[in-house]
């Protein structure tokens, strides 16, 4: 806690600290979150926009981080996956009700590599790897029945855990351009500490709220 009552030299409360890099902020917010969410504090709202430049929103699982960016995996024959592949500018939303915090990401997506995808691949459970084979994501399914169906063919398929990683199952890395953070304030006065990059070096400026 620093002067100003421990607010930090913007005025902001001390959560925001004085990080130049907004990686390592949010490593310690999302450290946070662990400590408290009930489920899934790697969860995030993933927007993509296809063709027709129609936005889509959903839900997805944090599963990397380093200084370079967030990743996630899934079918890239999925929904998510073919916007991606015609539009790579993407965003991310993490919001942690139970320590009143959101954090925003702009950025534009780049495939993992093939390295990084067998070794997430191979720390799943069996049944995760079994899915990733026998689920045509985004596809239309006439009756859930056909699906259990692929899924017990592909267990016979492979009877052990050593499954092979499926050609159309990888991750995607956002690399950011742009991280918001944002603390509810009593009154909806909230706080927001928005970073942007800028000839390779982070930014910061307050927002109102």
């Amino acid at each position: 806690m620093n002067q100003n009552n421990g607010k930090n030299s913007l005025g902001l409360d001390k959560c925001f600290e004085e990080a130049n890099n907004p990686i390592d902020l949010f490593k310690k917010w999302f450290s946070k979150a662990k400590e408290t969410e009930i489920n899934d504090p790697n969860a995030l709202a993933l927007a993509t926009v296809d063709k027709t430049n129609q936005p889509s929103v959903r839900m997805v699982l944090l599963k990397g981080l380093s200084d370079k960016g967030f990743i996630f995996y899934t079918n890239f024959n999925s929904k998510k996956a073919g916007d991606l592949k015609i539009n790579k500018k993407s965003s991310m939303c993490f919001h942690w009700k139970s320590i009143r915090r959101q954090v925003r990401i702009v950025g534009m997506v780049e495939k993992v590599t093939d390295k990084e995808a067998d070794d997430y691949y191979n720390s799943r459970p069996y049944k995760n790897k079994i899915g990733a084979w026998a689920s045509s994501q985004s596809e239309i399914l006439n009756k859930r029945e056909d699906f259990i169906k692929k899924i017990e063919s592909f267990e016979k398929k492979f009877p052990s855990n050593n499954v092979p990683r499926p050609p159309h199952w990888s991750g995607w890395r956002l690399i950011p351009s742009q991280i918001e953070f944002w603390l509810d304030g009593e009154g909806r006065i909230h706080e927001r500490l928005n970073y942007k990059m800028k000839n390779g070096s982070w930014m910061k400026e307050l927002l109102y709220p």
